[in-house]
């Protein structure tokens, strides 16, 4: 048996390393490439991909396809800026912006520290919201502070110009004293003038370096109209926007009283603010070339150019007749209380005259038997005399007084037509008021 198994393995043993061979061919078949490239496809490929790398490297930051409103609105993740608010998601979150105004703290005292920090603590506990902080850092530009300096030098030197005419005028007319008088003016104008020219050129060399950076921090307070609670369908649209406005309006007024605690002052930024905010926040390399500012001012984006509005030129020319009106009714209120001072005073000396006179005329009583009867009648006529030409004084600042008096109480009284019985009295005053200022 055993010479007839030993074949039979040695059969078995070749017919394994037969499978293991084909097995090990087969592999090797099947790993190798079927269609191996030319080596010049190979070259085509690669220059395609350097160009590909290329192109993607020339439009790196720019937008490869169309540009719609509705990418541009889900880009800058807000609706509309309305009201001094921002309208986010469709209406459903509203959000005002306060700008804060830092205090040096390195300067103070170590009372003021404690006492700015206390403050904060305090602003800190009594918040009943969210808020968030916002720190924008700006280039300072100086343009238009430049401009301003060098307004105030042109007029500066006009001014020494016209100083120097009248100095010639005077040397002419042998004034020394008025001679004097300018020449000391014109040195004096002769130093703001040199110190606003060198402050206009250290100004224009910061304007010059543009690492000059200013910080500004922002409370960005939000209102969810979901706050408001549940049926908001019982409200319209515009009732919704309101009860939005009052309490976003009434959350900033409690942060900027709970901030001045610690001597921070804020306001809340307007519509043109918000909108040079987020302008800045969306374009930091365009901001410092392409101020929204002036855009604004140069009117890009109205249809045509327009001048100003006559609604405001009317509150402009009404608050111009105003201020006049209000400075002759306060002068001739302050020439009529001293008129009435002056009274009161005489008529408190009138009083303690007539109390004199009252006792001197106890005391004649009381030593009238000690004296003679002539001596005591003489005595009586100077007491009654003396309080008589004060009593004539008094009444003559009365009748002088009086009409400007009843004149002071008629502002209150009004037309038929309703308008103020004095306002023809005001005109006079204004019309004159300017002949005096031309």
């Amino acid at each position: 048996m055993s010479s007839e198994i030993i074949p039979l393995l040695q059969m078995g043993i070749v017919l394994i390393m037969m499978i293991m061979v084909a097995l090990i061919a087969l592999y090797i078949y099947l790993m190798r490439p079927k269609n191996p490239k030319p080596q010049k496809v190979h070259e085509e490929m690669i220059k395609t991909d350097e160009e590909v790398e290329k192109k993607a490297e020339q439009n790196y930051g720019k937008f490869t396809t169309n540009l719609t409103r509705e990418s541009i609105f889900d880009f800058m993740e807000f609706d509309e800026i309305v009201d001094n608010m921002i309208v986010r998601k469709n209406g459903t979150q509203y959000v005002m912006v306060l700008q804060c105004n830092g205090v040096n703290y390195d300067l103070m005292s170590e009372q003021e520290k404690i006492s700015v920090e206390e403050g904060f603590v305090q602003f800190l506990n009594t918040l009943r919201f969210p808020i968030q902080l916002y720190i924008q850092s700006r280039t300072l530009n100086l343009r238009d502070i430049i401009e301003e300096y060098k307004g105030r030098v042109d007029n500066l030197t006009i001014e020494i110009d016209r100083l120097d005419a009248k100095i010639a005028q005077a040397k002419m007319q042998g004034n020394r004293a008025l001679r004097e008088k300018l020449e000391f003016e014109r040195k004096r104008k002769i130093n703001i003038l040199e110190y606003g020219i060198s402050i206009t050129d250290y100004v224009e060399k910061l304007s010059s370096n543009k690492n000059v950076l200013q910080q500004r921090t922002y409370v960005v307070v939000s209102y969810y109209s979901a706050e408001i609670g549940g049926g908001l369908d019982r409200f319209s649209k515009e009732e919704i926007y309101n009860m939005c406005f009052s309490e976003l309006y009434t959350r900033c007024q409690n942060i900027a009283s709970a901030l001045a605690t610690s001597q921070i002052t804020s306001s809340i930024l307007d519509s043109e603010e918000l909108a040079e905010l987020l302008y800045i926040a969306y374009n930091r390399d365009e901001a410092e070339l392409l101020q929204l500012s002036k855009a604004l001012d140069s009117q890009y984006d109205a249809l045509y150019s327009t001048g100003k509005d006559v609604l405001k030129k009317k509150q402009e020319k009404l608050d111009q007749e105003i201020s006049l009106a209000a400075i002759d009714m306060a002068t001739d209120s302050i020439l009529k209380a001293d008129k009435r001072k002056q009274i009161e005073e005489l008529e408190i000396q009138i009083n303690k005259e007539e109390k004199i006179k009252q006792k001197a005329n106890e005391l004649l009583d009381r030593y009238k038997d000690q004296l003679d009867s002539r001596v005591y009648k003489f005595a009586k006529e100077e007491i009654e005399n003396s309080g008589k030409e004060k009593e004539k004084q008094v009444q003559q600042a009365k009748a002088k007084a009086t009409p400007k008096l009843e004149e002071a109480k008629k502002p209150s009284q009004h037309t038929t037509t309703g308008q103020p019985a004095t306002k023809t009295v005001v005109r006079k005053k204004v019309v004159k008021k300017r002949k005096l200022e031309d």
